[in-house]
């Protein structure tokens, strides 16, 4: 590829205001008023991060509950919470969510309610299983853009950080901002030393805005857990909790400063790919220095083919590499939407790693064998391959209704040939099976689908003449050669055969124990035989069954004895107590019929 000629990324960004309005079935004049009633933001930011010690009366309690160390670490009060449920309230009622919601109105609601629901919505985007397949594919248009935040702020932020002027640390910052969204902004600046840079300034309060929300979502599903028995559907609680995980990851400046190092080196194999250079003296938790990176986004083809570069070329390297980052080295770009990849000096550069995600060497191994067994129509081998993927063992009394499950999903994927064959597609449809027969799939599956998607988005709108499939197809087929199956199979026994070792080590010093145990008569065994309820059950029902028979034969025989005996009083020609007996009996007689014939037919339904 041909050097390009130097071009200005796209600053600046549509408010969110103007994207809302339009869309909002509200009259202006009630809009108007709704925003007069809600607490401005700048303000909420600043009491946010305002490190004073809150009143004793708000250290006491939080919204459901007594106060906590995730409450002191992020300065969350019960006011503040109950300040931002109302926040929350009126934005939800503007949109009037109680009369529906179409798509369109979904994601711009989540905009309006911040970082946290922007975030919430591309991941449900990735959940079809929640929500309508329309609904999916426009939260999945997500954009994180929001109203630029004051330069002032900005400086404000780098002298907090640094501990003194920002014009101490730069020569020049440019006031405005490359692009500004709901978690940071990003400067263009100048170093003493004269170093072109990128400067990635966290918005002030961000994290503790997230925390606050985060919190009111724990709150509510631990109260919904108590009502509602969700676990079969959702984990609400964990989805939370891992929420909160990736907030905490992305609003950790210093993690993704560590990532582009990272990338760095993976890069310097490859002639055509890089990302920038950290700086990683000057990086904080709140704050990102990089090389800034002056080139024409994959967004403009036009621009591009102007500069002697080959789109099909383009998009088979960024493919390609793609495969390798996520197939053989398992440390991958998971946000690679256009605005992250850009072209100059013939090299393919990838920024904004604050998203990656990470593939141990099994699960690799595991996915490459589930793709070819879907090409195969192997359903068994694909049933082995996602219980090994999962971690978990097949329960005999499931398996043959996961085949089954696994047969409809071959049957759609595998009659296509390998090059055709939707990988995104493939992994949503997998994930949804998973979850119905209670087979937990690691979230990094998760994570590579969303890439996947967001990788073939890009493609089709603008380097259509590229096949992301067939690409990924011909890569996994190369890394079958003799060559690497060997080498990914040492590794793979070497790592096995130092846990065997760790365990047979571990298995001998329990073996000890039990030794010294048995031989001081200390020793108990606590024994368990697995699938062995329903014999017992049956067995049970044998002996209750047989115990009424005869309870019921002897009520028949003792009162036949009392009738001939002629003892009074007599009703109906036969002594009382007898008849008593006669009426227990044949009660007892027609309950055990009863209980017979609707067991048997359940057990034939089985």
């Amino acid at each position: 590829m041909t050097k390009p000629t130097r071009t200005t990324p796209e600053s600046g960004s549509t408010p969110l205001s103007s994207r809302v309005d339009p869309i909002l079935t509200p009259a202006k004049a009630e809009r108007e008023a709704a925003a007069n009633r809600s607490v401005d933001t700048s303000d909420t930011l600043k009491q946010t991060v305002t490190k004073a010690t809150p009143s004793v009366s708000d250290e006491t309690l939080a919204l459901f509950g007594r106060r906590n160390d995730f409450a002191t670490r992020y300065h969350l009060t019960r006011r503040g919470k109950i300040k931002r449920l109302g926040q929350i309230t009126r934005i939800v009622e503007q949109f009037d969510v109680l009369h529906g919601l179409t798509p369109v109105k979904m994601r711009l609601m989540f905009e309006a309610l911040g970082p946290t629901f922007v975030k919430v919505g591309q991941i449900l985007s990735m959940r079809s299983e929640i929500l309508p397949q329309s609904f999916c594919d426009e939260l999945a248009k997500l954009r994180a853009d929001a109203d630029p935040m004051p330069y002032s702020t900005v400086l404000d932020v780098l002298a907090a950080e640094y501990g003194r002027p920002a014009d101490e640390v730069f020569a020049h910052i440019d006031p405005k901002p490359l692009g500004s969204a709901s978690l940071a902004q990003v400067h263009r600046a100048t170093l003493k030393t004269g170093e072109d840079v990128a400067i990635k300034v966290q918005r002030p309060g961000v994290r503790e805005i997230m925390a606050q929300d985060v919190s009111i979502m724990r709150s509510i599903a631990k109260a919904a857990t108590k009502v509602i028995r969700t676990s079969q559907i959702v984990d609400l609680k964990g989805v939370v909790e891992e929420l909160w995980d990736t907030f905490e990851s992305e609003t950790d400046f210093l993690i993704e400063a560590r990532n582009l190092a990272e990338f760095k080196r993976f890069a310097a194999r490859f002639k055509y790919m890089d990302c920038p250079t950290v700086y990683a003296e000057l990086c904080t938790e709140h704050v990102v220095v990089m090389e800034y990176i002056d080139g024409i986004s994959v967004s403009h083809p036009g621009q591009l083919i102007d500069a002697g570069y080959d789109l099909k070329e383009i998009g088979t390297k960024l493919v390609d590499n793609y495969a390798t980052q996520i197939l053989d080295d398992g440390f991958f770009h998971a946000d690679p939407h256009p605005g992250n990849i850009l072209i100059r000096g013939g090299q393919i550069i990838l920024i904004d790693l604050g998203m990656t995600g990470r593939l141990d060497q099994r699960t690799r191994a595991v996915l490459k064998e589930m793709i070819f067994a879907v090409a195969k129509q192997d359903s068994p081998a694909l049933a082995e391959g996602l219980l090994r993927f999962a971690g978990t063992e097949a329960d005999p009394e499931d398996y043959p209704a996961l085949l089954a499950d696994l047969d409809v999903i071959v049957k759609e994927f595998g009659t296509v040939d390998l090059a055709e064959l939707d990988i995104a597609a493939f992994l949503t449809a997998l994930t949804q099976m998973a979850g119905r027969h209670n087979i937990e799939v690691p979230s990094t599956v998760t994570t590579v689908g969303r890439a996947l998607v967001t990788l073939e988005g890009l493609l089709d709108e603008f380097i259509p003449d590229v096949n992301m499939i067939e690409i990924i197809s011909d890569h996994i087929a190369t890394s079958k050669s003799l060559k690497n199956a060997t080498k990914d199979e040492i590794k793979s026994l070497g790592v096995e055969g130092h846990q065997a070792l760790h365990a047979t080590l571990g298995t001998m010093t329990e073996l000890k124990t039990v030794a010294r145990m048995l031989t001081r008569g200390q020793l108990r065994v606590n024994m368990e035989l697995v699938g062995s309820e329903e014999p017992f059950q049956l067995l049970s029902d044998m002996v209750n069954r047989l115990t009424m028979a005869l309870i019921v034969v002897g009520l028949f025989v003792g009162s036949s004895i009392v009738y001939y005996a002629g003892m009074k009083p007599i009703i109906f020609g036969i002594p009382v107590i007898g008849f008593m007996g006669y009426v227990v009996a044949f009660a007892l007689g027609v309950w055990i019929v009863i209980d017979i014939y609707l067991k048997g037919r359940k057990t034939k339904k089985r």
